[in-house]
């Protein structure tokens, strides 16, 4: 028997109400994703975890003031930025960086070697990884968030500290540069990926 677990939305508004199962089903949910997401500014995977642990308890002493129409994943990811960049601004090995906005992100785009069939295909996914990781860090945070999380641009706007328009134009713009830069093999990479999807 296949058990159907609950939205986002529903265990959101659970929580807000006090359900502990649903606070622990969302931190379950969303805490690996939120893992990676904070690695990608600082590599202390212990500090990192801290963190998000950091922003669950937040969460849960301050559920009753939680706006109840968040996008959790939005919400979340955005929580952990914040409190990445608090960390960096008090922290005294990053006193000339005092905003998150000037740390880089530093995922690497990769696919795995064992989903690639050919040396064709291999080829050209490693041309478009090399694309995508010399992106500036901003657009590239921003085409993660788009593709990898499949977060709407007001999502992401609100994750990136900035207004609509201009996580439009990170995004835009990162695309423009993929475009330019790989004018006639997009296509073929685009059906590779396609393929490998």
């Amino acid at each position: 028997m296949h058990v159907i677990s609950p939205t986002d939305e529903i265990l959101w508004h659970r929580l807000i109400d006090g359900n502990e199962a649903a606070f622990t089903a969302l931190f379950e949910r969303y805490y690996p994703t939120l893992v990676r997401y904070g690695r990608s500014f600082i590599p202390d995977s212990d500090r990192v975890q801290d963190f998000v642990q950091d922003v669950f308890a937040g969460i849960w002493l301050y559920r009753s003031t939680l706006d109840e129409s968040a996008v959790v994943k939005a919400y979340l990811l955005a929580c952990v930025r914040k409190r990445i960049a608090r960390f960096q601004a008090r922290d005294r090995i990053f006193r000339e960086t005092t905003i998150l906005d000037d740390a880089e992100f530093s995922i690497s785009f990769t696919v795995e070697d064992h989903l690639i069939a050919n040396e064709e295909t291999a080829r050209r996914v490693y041309q478009l990884n090399q694309h995508l990781n010399s992106l500036p860090p901003r657009q590239k945070e921003a085409l993660f968030l788009r593709y990898h999380h499949g977060l709407k641009t007001e999502q992401i706007a609100r994750i990136l500290n900035v207004n609509y328009q201009s996580a439009s134009n990170l995004i835009h713009r990162a695309l423009v540069c993929l475009r330019r830069d790989l004018k006639g093999t997009l296509l073929s990479l685009g059906l590779v990926l396609f393929e490998i999807i």
